[in-house]
């Protein structure tokens, strides 16, 4: 991903099933003006917290399925991902796609992350 640091007006960006894409999403940061979609989706190497593009205020699609990117949906805020229209999550991101919960005590904080989500975009899921 620091590859693409020579192009500072970058607004999409897709290398979804790109088995060779390597980095951290951390790397995106110098795209935090631009960014307006994002799919890596099933890049196996691609890692990081997804948090770390959760102030990108142009970010409407994200998707991170199928990677490495870790982190919870519970540390989502009102604050965050403030355009963001279509979320995909990898299963490695508490809360994320498939997630199985561990324990019934994870469930209403969960909830309350995903319903006030859904009332800034009811078609996010």
């Amino acid at each position: 991903l620091d590859m693409l640091l020579g192009f500072p007006l970058l607004e999409v960006l897709d290398f979804s099933d790109n088995q060779h894409l390597t980095g951290n999403i951390s790397s995106l940061r110098a795209f935090k003006g631009t960014l307006k979609s994002l799919d890596i989706s099933r890049c196996l190497s691609v890692r990081g917290n997804i948090m770390e593009l959760a102030d990108f205020p142009h970010l409407k699609n994200l998707y991170l399925y199928n990677t490495a990117v870790t982190g919870d949906i519970r540390d989502i805020n009102v604050h965050d991902f403030p355009a963001l229209e279509s979320l995909y999550l990898p299963d490695t991101v508490h809360g994320g796609r498939q997630y199985e919960f561990q324990q019934i005590s994870e469930v209403p904080s969960f909830m309350q992350t995903i319903h006030l989500l859904l009332q800034r975009t009811p078609t996010l899921f």
